[in-house]
């Protein structure tokens, strides 16, 4: 088993982003695009801090009809976005992932 941590990737534009993934190596969350690495350490110090709490997550409906959820933080801003579920099911267990594996992540990247 894998431990859970934050990966920060640069992109072929100069730009960084990070994902969370869970102990089973799972995706379980993705970030927005941020102009430099600093900006998106922050983001993940910003997942860490609002992940435990569930009015900071919105959960949503795709045009397909799969559901997928947001992470945001306390002014609104989305920092993490999930993957795509075939049923509410998933997705809560999905919110239930980054509730508990966020802030003991480890960083890499």
């Amino acid at each position: 088993m894998h431990h859970p941590k934050f990966v920060i990737k640069q992109g072929s534009s100069d730009e960084y982003s990070f994902h969370l993934t869970a102990s089973n190596s799972e995706i379980i969350l993705v970030s927005q695009r941020y102009g430099s690495r600093e900006s998106a350490e922050n983001g993940v110090a910003s997942v860490k801090t609002n992940a435990p709490h569930d009015e900071r997550y919105r959960r949503r409906t795709s045009k397909d009809e799969q559901r997928y959820f947001v992470l945001k933080a306390a002014n609104g801003e989305v920092i993490g976005t999930s993957e795509m579920y075939r049923a509410d099911a998933g997705m809560e267990g999905g919110i239930a992932s980054v509730k508990r594996w966020a802030a003991g992540a480890g960083l890499e990247g």
